[in-house]
């Protein structure tokens, strides 16, 4: 997993509410197990016609929006199906940090085990956050973890908290494998002198 320090990045906004994880990543998408190349079918339904062409007006359309690596949404994000996936999504399309005044459970935590920081503000700072998102190409953030601050395009900063464990997890690129990794030598110690305590398992 790749570390998260500072990202300074296009906000890109997504005001609606109920965000749910089969508008993020359709069913339909469900069927692969890979991590990559699930980007271009983030946000599917809204992006695209049926019959495959771009919906102009949706955000992540916009030329202003396309390299987009913050989002910043709206209350109760990331509800409904617990699929891993949508994250994947949003991490293969570009983006590693969602902003909004809540998120489903599920969703929060996976969004922590892939890499992406979701930071959760009052209503009325990812209103101003939103307000910023709508300058197109002047949209930028900077999101700095280790000091758990975001700097808005004029400089103002606005202060967001973090559990200290994910937020050490996300500094040094750990997923659950990577920590069980940093216990290798302990795990490996452990398992010789199991074989040798009981030769017979």
């Amino acid at each position: 997993m790749d570390k998260f320090t500072t990202l300074t990045g296009i906000a890109a906004p997504l005001p609606l509410i109920n965000v749910d994880t089969d508008m993020i990543i359709p069913k339909q998408f469900l069927k692969t197990i890979q991590r990559s190349g699930l980007g271009k079918n983030l946000f599917d339904e809204m992006r695209y016609t049926t019959d495959g062409a771009e919906i102009p007006d949706f955000v992540l359309n916009k030329p202003a929006y396309r390299n987009a690596q913050i989002l910043v949404g709206g209350d109760n994000f990331g509800c409904g199906s617990s699929r891993e996936h949508a994250p994947w999504a949003l991490l293969d399309f570009g983006i590693r940090c969602v902003i909004a005044p809540a998120f489903a459970d599920i969703f929060y935590n996976n969004c922590f085990k892939n890499g992406i920081l979701p930071i959760v503000l009052p209503q009325e700072i990812v209103d101003q956050l939103m307000d910023d998102a709508q300058n197109g190409a002047n949209a930028t953030l900077t999101v700095d973890l280790e000091n758990q601050i975001i700097t808005r395009p004029d400089g103002q900063t606005v202060a967001f908290d973090v559990d200290a464990f994910r937020k050490h997890c996300l500094l040094n690129g750990l997923d659950d494998i990577g920590l069980t990794m940093e216990k290798a030598a302990a795990i490996e110690s452990f398992e010789t002198k199991a074989a040798q305590d009981r030769p017979w398992v």
